[in-house]
């Protein structure tokens, strides 16, 4: 169960991340040769104006290949024949719908499971909050001006900021917004710095609140995404804590394995659907943040060189094109098979 619930995750997001291309190459009026469903031989095969639709044995995601995307072709119809603002909508949909389908889930979570506002519960005598003079019922609205949604995001903060540097609080208390300055506390037992608060997490009240999460979930994935990526970038985090499928696939499998005790003692089959949804939403963020960075060979790298053809006003030659897009593949797949024995290592050593 835990393997096709993993296959079917990653299927999942790879799914829909062809198929925003897909649907935007459609709208655009960019030839599609081919769309596909799963990934190695075909199962089934039809044609429908002009584009080949296939079911493929391997339940892995898709592809959309279009003519005119790797070479140059004379149909007006293909996709190096487009207009710019056509060409990056077709690009950015893929990382988009990854986006789109984070938000949809979010929506099921918040709606089946909760909310956390940054609305304080309880002040821990002594902390750093305690002393900033903050106090339960309190609402965190702007960490060194950042704007705090959720509570997770105040986590988040903790986490990638500077320990020894005071953070500038905006707090809202009886309607009014208020300022302080925290400083962080060294905490034994979890071998941490720490505010020193609790929040509430509640069930959202409307419809409308539980969109507003959703959105809010969305971005803290991003955010979070994007921290992660900075702290390798800048030694804050090693090469352990890299992972790819192999390493995504095991630590699913333990969160699955925990929601099915926690269902089988409190009687909620549920608990284990919301958490494989809750896990999906993480993932498809990140697959969305990872393939608008802008590399070679990923959509990033290719609305780059769409973006560079706008300013210029005149194209990158297709050969140059192809050479570094080949060299940024090159270079993908050699950091794949790195990351894939380093999860080997990590699940296994």
């Amino acid at each position: 169960m835990n393997i096709i619930a993993i296959i079917l995750m990653f299927g999942v997001i790879v799914f829909v991340h062809e198929f925003g291309h897909f649907l935007f190459a459609r709208l655009c009026k960019v030839k599609v040769n081919e769309f596909a469903i799963g990934m190695g031989p075909a199962i089934a095969k039809w044609e429908r104006k002009g584009t080949q639709y296939s079911l493929r044995a391997l339940p892995i995601g898709g592809y959309c290949m279009m003519e005119g995307d790797i070479e140059d072709s004379d149909n007006p119809d293909a996709f190096n024949n487009k207009g710019i603002i056509q060409r990056l909508s077709v690009l950015f949909a893929g990382p988009f719908f990854n986006f789109v389908l984070a938000f949809l889930l979010s929506i099921i979570i918040c709606h089946f499971y909760y909310i956390d506002p940054p609305t304080i519960s309880q002040v821990i005598e002594g902390s750093a909050a305690e002393e900033a003079g903050l106090e339960a019922g309190d609402t965190i609205v702007k960490l060194n001006h950042t704007n705090i949604r959720t509570f997770r995001e105040i986590t988040l903060f903790r986490m990638t900021h500077d320990a020894e540097e005071p953070i500038a609080v905006v707090y809202e208390r009886n309607g009014e917004e208020y300022e302080t300055t925290v400083q962080l506390k060294y905490d034994e037992e979890s071998d941490s710095y720490m505010f020193g608060i609790y929040c509430y997490s509640r069930a959202p009240e409307s419809f409308v609140e539980e969109l507003e999460y959703s959105v809010y979930e969305v971005r803290l994935q991003i955010i979070s995404t994007v921290c992660s990526l900075k702290m390798l970038v800048t030694g804050q985090a090693s090469k352990d804590d890299l992972m790819g499928p192999v390493g995504i696939g095991s630590m699913m499998s333990d969160v699955i394995d925990e929601a099915k005790e926690e269902a089988s003692e409190t009687g909620n089959a549920l608990i284990v659907l919301l958490n494989i949804i809750n896990f999906t939403v993480l993932i498809s963020a990140n697959v969305g943040v990872m393939n608008l960075l802008p590399i070679p060979a990923l959509d990033g790298g290719r609305i780059l060189f769409v973006l560079i053809e706008g300013i210029a006003g005149r194209p990158i030659p297709r050969d140059k094109e192809m050479i570094v897009n080949a060299i940024g593949f090159v270079l993908l797949m050699v950091l794949m098979v790195f990351v894939f024995f380093n999860d080997l290592g990590n699940v296994f050593g």
